[in-house]
């Protein structure tokens, strides 16, 4: 209910707030997400989390040195896919 509620109240904080603040808001998210399955994950998800995920600060506002964020971002994402495709598509690596 926790991350629901803060899912919901951030799409509406959104609408009022800098579009800075979107992947702000999703990463906090995702890091809460985190938190939470984290006991429950495999070992490649752990690795995940505990090394991509992590590197990426849920606070992180991209005003300022643009590039290098939207940089890691893409490294987070492509790393979440190879741990997606390795782990539920092994055909596909």
């Amino acid at each position: 209910m926790e991350l629901l509620a803060f899912l919901v109240t951030a799409a509406r904080t959104q609408v009022d707030e800098a579009a800075e603040y979107g992947p702000m808001r999703l990463l906090s998210a995702a890091h809460r997400l985190a938190g939470t399955i984290g006991p429950r994950v495999s070992e490649g998800t752990r690795e995940f989390i505990d090394g991509s995920l992590h590197r990426m600060p849920p606070l992180a506002v991209p005003r300022d040195g643009r590039d290098d964020y939207v940089a890691d971002l893409d490294n987070v994402c492509r790393e979440l896919a190879e741990h997606l495709t390795t782990r539920f598509a092994p055909d596909l690596a």
